[in-house]
């Protein structure tokens, strides 16, 4: 599957054009590819989501078993990252919601989903019972994040 690397210095909207929120979903993914870089020296990378259906799957597998969560809104990227000894894969899409699992690879690690909303999207009815912090950021403009902790075991795919 052709992955491409998402630039944070020279943002392009290539890949989220169909969302109604696609600068702000822009800004949010080029937001997480300068984390990367800054944090763990790492390119980011983007596939469609359409061709990364396991990692999708995954992800949703998650969500459904964790918190009974199904996203109603169709995916549009996928970032898989393997850093440092933690699994990273995150999701884009078209409504603005942006999820990433976290899952660190030891036994005793975090592991976690992180919502993040796109500046000017309404927070999804299956996401209501969350508390969002507010980030504000050059790239993103102003987001909402939220997390829970996974519990159960989900193999990677």
């Amino acid at each position: 599957m052709p992955f491409e690397a998402v630039s944070f210095t020279e943002v392009t909207v290539a890949g989220l054009e169909s969302s109604s929120v696609a600068e702000a979903l822009t800004g949010l993914r080029a937001d997480e590819a300068r984390y990367f870089s800054n944090e763990y020296k790492h390119m980011f990378t983007v596939a469609p989501a359409v061709e990364a259906q396991d990692f999708l799957d995954w992800v949703e597998e998650i969500l459904e078993s964790e918190r009974e969560i199904v996203p109603t809104s169709p995916a549009l990227e996928v970032s898989i990252n393997d850093v440092d000894g933690i699994y990273w894969v995150h999701v884009f899409y078209r409504s603005g919601l942006a999820i990433n699992v976290l899952w660190t690879r030891a036994e005793d690690g975090k592991r976690a989903v992180g919502f993040k909303l796109s500046e000017g999207m309404e927070v999804p009815a299956q996401l209501s019972a969350f508390k969002f912090a507010r980030q504000k950021s050059k790239l993103a403009g102003e987001t909402r994040g939220s997390f829970f902790k996974i519990r159960g075991d989900h193999p990677l795919p």
